[in-house]
């Protein structure tokens, strides 16, 4: 018998099992894929290469703006495709190297949690048991669609399609203009693409500070994205050219169709009714100091957790509250505060604890100071001014959350993560000097403002 059982290779249950040698315990690792999941094998990884290749693209398009001399950049698709490929498998062949040198034991199989431990059923069919002290369940998540657009993997298609394009299409239409969808317009269109944008809800980036989509959403419109909010679209209709999409009282032909509408927990199939374990909507509800389910000794961990965010680094952080309750009966809590997004456009978008409206919403008398970076010196040599930062304070009170836009903003929204994780006041936080001339200079001139001694 193993101490733990783990069903899922993705971030929460690979890091489960990494983070189970601290304790000694002997874990079995169930996978029906590659190990890595879906942030490895087909999200953030192959995402961020691919918006990598778009950044270099650019830089070339825009070397003259720096005195340098250049033809105009050919992208060869083929290439960045194998680059993606290859930064993807040896990354796989790390992690197997590393779960093999832990002593982890790893079967290939589909699993369900059963009493006592895990069924595993094999691609010829087979079913083993394998016993368990304890089981963690990090079988994560799937790309939703909406009515009307059935997935066919060519025309209409998702993030998992669109990371594995043999060529680059001319003519897209992104559905949902979250994390997913903004970033794979972005790259898209950094790269020559004709993008159509389209959003249900009133501003893209739904959820993050109004500030950010309008930065984020001017630079979208110098890419010239097509962007449409407040908007349903229609069931498409297929021609001998491409896609028909009705939007309004229009419609747009476009090659193919990339709806980006959010994730799907995968909880259907594995056996959780059988061990008296209920969903909401499909997530898996758990006890947050734990991670514990309705069944003490059954886990639950990333995209299929009621109620948190569907991040990677959420469910290595909750991989790790869930070992260290199996192992030492002590709780080790996330601080679900102090979590860090980023949105890897270009510029980036980066955010940590609350929001203006969520602050509010929660009765906090707030002290909001917004701060643009068209004055720092380095965003200016950089050619970059049209990022921002967003600082909300409880009046005479700490730092409740912030959001930055710029390129390298997912770098620096770390510094803000320690100031609201740590319940720092903006004149505590004010206090430390930045380098300059740094991108970073932005949060520093914005926490002064904050305490209310601006130095420029």
């Amino acid at each position: 018998m193993h101490d733990v059982v783990i069903i899922g290779g993705g971030p929460g249950g690979y890091a489960a099992a990494l983070y189970a040698h601290n304790f000694g315990l002997s874990v079995a690792l169930v996978e029906k894929d590659r190990v890595g999941g879906t942030c490895l094998v087909r999200g953030c990884i192959p995402a961020k290469t691919w918006l990598q290749t778009a950044s270099v693209f650019q830089t070339v398009a825009r070397s003259s703006e720096f005195g340098v001399a250049s033809s105009e950049p050919v992208l060869d698709w083929s290439a960045a495709l194998a680059r993606k490929n290859q930064i993807v498998d040896g990354l796989v062949k790390g992690l197997s190297g590393l779960l093999k040198t832990r002593g982890i034991d790893v079967h290939n199989g589909f699993g369900r949690v059963v009493d006592g431990g895990v069924e595993v059923t094999a691609i010829d069919g087979t079913a083993t048991i394998l016993p368990g002290a304890a089981t963690v369940i990090a079988t994560g998540s799937v790309p939703r669609t909406i009515p009307g657009y059935g997935i066919d993997g060519e025309r209409i298609v998702t993030s998992d399609h669109a990371l594995d394009w043999d060529r680059q299409p001319d003519r897209v239409a992104v559905i949902g203009a979250g994390a997913i969808g903004a970033e794979f317009a972005s790259m898209l269109a950094d790269v020559g693409s004709e993008v159509f944008l389209f959003e249900a809800l009133e501003q893209i980036l739904p959820g993050m500070e109004p500030e950010a989509a309008k930065a984020v959403g001017r630079s979208f419109r110098k890419k010239r994205i097509k962007i449409k909010t407040g908007i349903q679209v229609g069931a498409p209709r297929f021609t001998a050219t491409g896609v028909m999409v009705p939007v309004g009282d229009e419609s747009v032909e476009v090659d193919v169709v990339l709806v980006a509408v959010g994730r799907a927990p995968v909880t259907e199939g594995i056996g959780l009714e059988t061990v008296g374990i209920d969903t909401d909507r499909g997530f898996i509800p758990v006890d947050l100091d734990t991670m514990q389910t309705a069944v003490s000794n059954v886990y639950a961990v990333g995209d299929i957790v009621a109620g948190t965010a569907q991040l990677a680094h959420v469910g290595f952080a909750e991989a790790i509250a869930a070992i260290t309750h199996i192992a030492t009966g002590e709780t080790a809590a996330v601080n679900y505060r102090a979590v860090p997004m980023v949105v890897y456009t270009h510029p980036e978008a980066a955010a940590v604890g609350l929001t203006e409206a969520q602050a509010i919403e929660q009765g906090f008398d707030v002290e909001v100071t917004n701060h643009g970076m068209r004055g720092v010196g380095r965003a200016i040599i950089h050619g970059e001014t049209g990022g921002v930062v967003k600082i909300i304070a409880q009046k005479d009170g700490p730092i409740l959350g912030a959001t930055v836009v710029d390129p390298i903003a997912g770098e620096i929204i770390h510094e803000l993560m320690y100031a609201v994780g740590w319940e720092a006041l903006p004149s505590e936080a004010a206090a430390f000097i930045h380098a300059h001339p740094t991108i970073s200079e932005g949060i520093g001139e914005t926490l002064l403002v904050a305490a209310g001694r601006p130095l420029h």
